[in-house]
């Protein structure tokens, strides 16, 4: 059976991409068969990502497919033990598809209120629709390292009945560095940043795991 996780947001920049390769780096690194469904074809910037990966010869590979349509890549994902849908910078009606077929949906946001209104909105419209808020996470992505910041934000989230992921990526030139070289955002050369990575990235996997439990035991 193949996984679905789906990056979603309401406007560009946030950081969908960036978690994207993030999580297929994680599972591909532990022999998961993963594929990124670049569903923006007009930027393609985790297809584009892929090819920097290849000429830089970093392991694991990680398959990144474009797709014009959900059901094209829902079609293409029977070999793979996960695919990552890697969704258009602005909602769309695909976007409530990949939340329909996706175990996990992942907003990224910012801190700023000009992130977060237009994500809670996009959260709104997917339960609206009928997609169980149980399964929408939001990840702070490309932030500050102001504690009371955050936890601000956090509390704007929480408050607005969704749930945040553990940890968070800040905003550092080490990570744009690594996605030039075609690097995942724990594949910097530093430790600190990776490990901030690898803490958003842990938080992702515990409640996909535990959804998946939820799922078999039902």
């Amino acid at each position: 059976m193949t996984i679905f996780i789906g990056m979603v947001s309401q406007k560009g920049g946030v950081g969908k991409s960036t978690l994207s390769r993030l999580i297929a780096r994680e599972y591909a690194a532990n022999s998961w068969e993963v594929k990124i469904a670049d569903m923006d074809i007009s930027q393609s910037t985790s297809y584009k990502w892929q090819s920097r990966r290849f000429e830089g010869n970093h392991e694991p590979a990680i398959a990144v497919e474009r797709f014009g349509s959900v059901e094209h890549a829902l079609k293409a994902s029977s070999p793979y033990d996960m695919m990552i849908f890697d969704g258009a910078p602005h909602a769309t009606a695909a976007t409530m598809r990949i939340a329909e077929v996706s175990q996990l949906v992942v907003i990224p946001t910012g801190l700023a209120l000009d992130d977060l209104e237009p994500s809670v909105i996009l959260a709104h419209e997917l339960r609206q629709k009928g997609i169980d808020g149980e399964k929408i996470r939001f990840a702070l992505c490309r932030v500050g390292d102001s504690e009371a910041e955050l936890e601000e934000a956090k509390s704007y989230i929480s408050q607005a009945g969704y749930k945040v992921l553990s940890g968070y990526m800040p905003e550092k030139l080490a990570y744009r560095r690594a996605s030039d070289g075609g690097q995942a955002a724990t594949e910097t050369r530093f430790p600190s940043l990776n490990g901030k990575a690898e803490n958003l990235a842990q938080s992702i996997i515990d409640v996909l795991s535990e959804t998946l439990k939820e799922v078999e035991v039902a």
